[in-house]
């Protein structure tokens, strides 16, 4: 079995006159779409900008991916290793930034102000990138 790339493409940070930028994206795995993103804003971090505790998507790059179970939602769900200035970021269920915290929630509806439908689209993520790491393979998470 090869690596897996789930790769991150962000669309410009959306301000709305009644509240927090926020960050939308939509996720490709190996080159072929699988859901929408909804991130906090996009600070640019990667080119110098200053990070904004809980309201800052992570900066660009690629990250180890992997499965992990998380104390906070009390579950198994994917987990972005090694992102500079950020702990225990994850991939979850949300429906708007403010849900994320730095995260990066998946679905497979966009809304006006995020995403929906996220249960099912997490769920297959945590089984694509187990099935990819019992085969031998590792996944990584490249944010564009």
């Amino acid at each position: 079995m090869s690596d897996s790339v789930f790769t991150v493409l962000r669309e410009p940070s959306v301000r709305p006159a009644s509240g927090e930028a926020y960050t939308l994206g939509r996720v490709y795995y190996n080159g072929v779409f699988f859901c929408f993103s909804c991130e906090d804003e996009d600070r640019k971090l990667e080119s110098g900008g200053v990070k904004v505790k809980t309201k800052t998507a992570i900066p660009r790059g690629v990250y180890d991916l992997t499965v992990s179970f998380s104390h906070r939602f009390q579950k198994e769900l994917p987990e972005v290793l090694s992102v500079p200035q950020f702990q225990g970021i994850r991939i979850h269920g949300g429906n708007k930034a403010e849900d994320s915290e730095g995260c990066i929630l998946t679905g497979q509806v966009r809304t006006s102000t995020g995403i929906a439908k996220c249960a099912d689209t997490v769920a297959r993520m945590i089984a694509m990138i187990n099935q990819t790491e019992d085969l031998g393979g590792t996944c990584w998470l490249e944010v564009k």
